[in-house]
C-alpha cells in the first residue's frame, strides 16, 4: 500500500491543477467573455473573479469537512458540484447569473485546496512530505498555464460559454477519478467530530504562517501580474515579454519541487521558506535600484534580475502550505490548510490592484518595493517561528 500514496498524489495534482483552471486561467479568455456579455474591463473583472471570492468564502469549512469525513467525499462532492456549476455559467445569457455560478462554482472548488493537500500529509511522512507537496503544489501553475493555452482557442473556436462548458467536463472527469483511486490509508481513525479544529483559528503559530503567507502572495502576484507590462516599458516585444513570464513561470514551478526536496533533506519547512523570503527581498530591491536606470544599462540585466525574482516569488507556497499542516494536529489538517489557503486568496485578490495603483499613481520601482516588502515583512513574521506539533 505505500506505494499507492503515488496514486493519491498524482489524482490530488490533477484535482488541484483543473482547479487552478478555474480561477487562475478564465482571466486569459476575459475579451471574448466582454463580447460575450457586452461588459467593460471592470465588469469582467467582477465576473472571473467571483471564483476567487467563492474559494475564499469556503475553504475553511470544506477543511472542516475533510477533517470529519474525508478526502474522497470532500473532494468528490467539490468536483462535482464545480462541475455542474460551470455548466450552468456556460448556459445562460446573462452576466449576473453567470456570476452566481462562477461564484458558487468557486465555493465547491475550495473543497479541491483543502482536501488535496490533507491527503498528502496524511499518505506521505514527514522524509518525503516536502517533496509531495511541491509537486502537488507545481499542478497549480501547470493548470493555468495549460487553460491560458488552451481556453482562449476554445473560446475562439466555439464562443466564449464554450470555455466553461469545457472546464465542467474537466471538472467531472476528474472528479470520477478521485472517487475511483482517492483512499485513506489503512489504520486511519477519523474525529467524532472536527469542530475542535476551529480552536486553530485563535493559534498564534498558525495566525503567523497565514500571515507570512499571505504577505509572499503580494510579491509572487506583483510578479506575474505585471512582469509582461514591465518588461514591455524596457523595449521588449509584447510576445517577448510573454514568452519570458512563461519562463518564470517553468522556474516558479521547478523551485517548488526544488525547495521540497531541500526541506526534506534539511528536516524543516520554515529554515528554507525564511532563506527563499530574504531572496525574494533582495532581488525585487536591486530590481527596484536598477529599473530608473532602465535605457542607460542592458536590458538583460534587468531581465536577469527580474525573472529570477519572479521565480523565486512563485516557488515558496508549497513550504508555507507543509509548515501549516505540520502545525495542527492530525485531526485538524484540513482546516489548517483551510487557513493558510485563505491568507493567500485574500492577499491575491488586493494585489494586482494595489500594485497597479502604485505603479501608475507613484512609479513602477514602488511597485517593485512593494513586492520587495512582501518578502521582508513574511521573514519578520517567520523569525523564531516555532514548526511541527
Amino acid at each position: 500500500m505505500s506505494r499507492y500514496r503515488w496514486v493519491v498524489l498524482a489524482v490530488g495534482a490533477l484535482a488541484q491543477g483543473v482547479n487552478a483552471a478555474g480561477f487562475l486561467g478564465l482571466p486569459s479568455i476575459t475579451p471574448q467573455l466582454r463580447a460575450h456579455f457586452g461588459l467593460d474591463l471592470a465588469e469582467v473583472g467582477l465576473l472571473v473573479g467571483a471564483v476567487n471570492l467563492g474559494n475564499v468564502l469556503a475553504l475553511v469549512a470544506w477543511g472542516l469537512a475533510a477533517d470529519r469525513y474525508g478526502e474522497r467525499l470532500v473532494m468528490t462532492a467539490g468536483l462535482a458540484g464545480t462541475a455542474g456549476c460551470l455548466a450552468v455559467a456556460g448556459l445562460v445569457d446573462s452576466p449576473v447569473q453567470a456570476g452566481l455560478a462562477l461564484l458558487a462554482s468557486g465555493v465547491f472548488g475550495a473543497s479541491t485546496n483543502a482536501a488535496s493537500g490533507r491527503a498528502v500529509m496524511t499518505w506521505f511522512d514527514s522524509g518525503q512530505r516536502g517533496l509531495a507537496m511541491g509537486v502537488r503544489q507545481t499542478a497549480t501553475p501547470l493548470g493555468a498555464a495549460l487553460a491560458a493555452l488552451l481556453l482562449p482557442a476554445v473560446a475562439a473556436w466555439w464562443q466564449a460559454p464554450a470555455a466553461f462548458l469545457a472546464l465542467a467536463a474537466l471538472n467531472a472527469v476528474i472528479g470520477v477519478a478521485v472517487a475511483i483511486w482517492v483512499r485513506e490509508p489503512p489504520g486511519r481513525t477519523r474525529p467524532v467530530s472536527s469542530l475542535g479544529g476551529l480552536s486553530l483559528l485563535r493559534d498564534r503559530r498558525m495566525l503567523r504562517i497565514s500571515l507570512a503567507s499571505g504577505l509572499l502572495v503580494v510579491p509572487q502576484f506583483v510578479g506575474a501580474s505585471m512582469l509582461v507590462e514591465l518588461l514591455h516599458r524596457y523595449g521588449l516585444s509584447l510576445g517577448v515579454a510573454g514568452g519570458l513570464l512563461a519562463v518564470a513561470q517553468v522556474l516558479g514551478g521547478a523551485g517548488r519541487l526544488g525547495n521540497g526536496v531541500w526541506s526534506d533533506r534539511a528536516g524543516s519547512r520554515l529554515v528554507p521558506l525564511r532563506i527563499v523570503a530574504l531572496g525574494i527581498l533582495a532581488l525585487f530591491s536591486l530590481s527596484a535600484a536598477l529599473d530608473p536606470l532602465a535605457g542607460t544599462v542592458p536590458v538583460w540585466l534587468l531581465v536577469t534580475l527580474l525573472l529570477p525574482a519572479v521565480g523565486l516569488a512563485i516557488s515558496w507556497n508549497g513550504l508555507a502550505l507543509t509548515a501549516a499542516g505540520e502545525m495542527a494536529p492530525p485531526s485538524s489538517t484540513g482546516v489548517a490548510l483551510g487557513m493558510q489557503n485563505t491568507a493567500n486568496y485574500v492577499s491575491a485578490a488586493i494585489t494586482p490592484a494595489a500594485a497597479g495603483w502604485v505603479a501608475t499613481a507613484v512609479s513602477w520601482p514602488a511597485a517593485l518595493l512593494l513586492a520587495a516588502t512582501g518578502g521582508g515583512l513574511a521573514w519578520i513574521t517567520l523569525r523564531g517561528l516555532r514548526e511541527g506539533r
